[in-house]
């Protein structure tokens, strides 16, 4: 062997060994190149098809990882997980991807760029035009899918808070999030359904329950108030203001004086978004919040409504937009009127307790007294609030 054929089989035995310590160039790369050919191929794409290409993307993000490759293989579980809903349409492989993008993302520390957020958008509008496309599939696969696509909102939500510079998490992945949590209530059971007994169907049931939490509730009105928590940290009032719009209005029952029952869901909801705004002091969004709503959706007279709240003898429950737009007004002046805003509690009370989860409420409440009247919670509640107000960056709080 001559010294020049020596040099070049040395020269090409370096070359191989460098490709083998880097993971190989992404062009040789028998993984890589299988996967772009099954992407490629859509005319032929079937379920095992997905599923391949989602074992290959997702050894390819794992070996990213594994070798500090953070940015590949966070771009690779991005633009494989978009092909798959927009070219192929295979909402459930995809999901799983997903779910592994937010792993990643939290894994290696990656911010919470705008870039970020704007194909967070994406990935939901794919997600949700995919499952639209698709109009044969079951009923039950389609709210598992949608289940499964609200575990991927609060995770990416979650990492926007702990990873970016917005405090609560992002407000477009807010939205996304109260959006969908709105949707999905029109698909949940109510409570009333799941007061009335077992379903008759064990194994559909045991099916709804696989994608939540032991301790979830999966109600109508448990997603509808998640719902209007995260529209409210998106700092989209009028987008909240349409959601309450849709809800029927107070029922001569649930607006009698010293009733057993709820108040009307519109109501409770609008207290609700009303006290979150004002916890995160948001007084701004509060305000234009509650002038939508009683301009375009309260069908009372405001001043009848005010006599009545101070009135004690014409039968009628105090008013929660007037409850609403008293708090406002009080945080909006000094902390002297801090008994004012005990006042205010006290005389609302039996309308509190009677809300959804009255827990989350009365945290909602002693944030506001502790940061506008300096009126410090018992020692044993502090940790309580604290957690309370920390799960608003996607802890699916109600």
């Amino acid at each position: 062997m001559s010294a020049a054929a020596a040099r070049r089989r040395k020269q090409l035995a370096k070359k191989a060994a460098a490709r083998a310590d880097s993971g190989g160039s992404e062009e040789d790369d028998p993984v890589t190149l299988r996967l772009n050919t099954l992407l490629a191929d859509t005319a032929n794409s079937d379920e095992s098809t997905a599923y391949e290409a989602l074992q290959l993307a997702q050894s390819q993000v794992r070996r990213g990882v594994k070798t500090g490759k953070y940015t590949d293989a966070t771009d690779l579980a991005y633009t494989v997980g978009l092909s798959l809903l927009e070219k192929h349409g295979r909402v459930s492989v995809a999901s799983q991807l997903l779910a592994e993008l937010v792993r990643v993302l939290n894994e290696t520390h990656t911010d919470c760029t705008a870039e970020w957020v704007k194909r967070m958008c994406g990935l939901d509008s794919a997600y949700r035009d995919a499952l639209e496309r698709d109009a044969a599939m079951a009923t039950d696969e389609r709210d598992r899918l949608g289940r499964l696509h609200l575990k991927f909102l609060r995770s990416a939500l979650k990492w926007s808070e702990v990873l970016g510079t917005v405090r609560f998490g992002d407000c477009a992945l807010h939205e996304l999030l109260g959006r969908h949590c709105w949707r999905m209530s029109k698909r949940a059971p109510s409570l009333l359904d799941e007061e009335g007994g077992a379903s008759t169907d064990e194994e559909a049931e045991e099916a709804d329950m696989e994608d939540y939490e032991e301790d979830e509730d999966i109600s109508a009105l448990s997603l509808r108030c998640e719902a209007v928590t995260h529209l409210a940290l998106s700092e989209k009032p009028d987008i909240l203001a349409e959601h309450l719009k849709t809800l029927p209005a107070p029922t001569p029952e649930e607006i009698k004086s010293g009733h057993v029952c709820p108040p009307a869901e519109r109501d409770s909801l609008l207290t609700r978004s009303v006290l979150v705004l004002a916890a995160v002091e948001n007084l701004r969004d509060a305000n234009v919040l509650l002038r939508a709503y009683m301009s375009d959706i309260e069908g009372r007279d405001s001043e009848t409504l005010r006599k009545s709240y101070m009135s004690k003898t014409d039968g009628v429950a105090p008013s929660h937009v007037i409850f609403c737009c008293m708090v406002l007004r009080t945080c909006e002046k000094s902390a002297k009127t801090g008994p004012l805003y005990s006042w205010l509690l006290r005389s609302f009370n039996s309308e509190l307790t009677k809300i959804y989860k009255p827990d989350v409420i009365k945290a909602y409440t002693t944030k506001i007294g502790k940061v506008y009247f300096n009126i410090q919670p018992p020692p044993s509640m502090m940790s309580t609030l604290e957690n309370m107000m920390g799960m608003m960056g996607g802890g699916g709080m109600g």
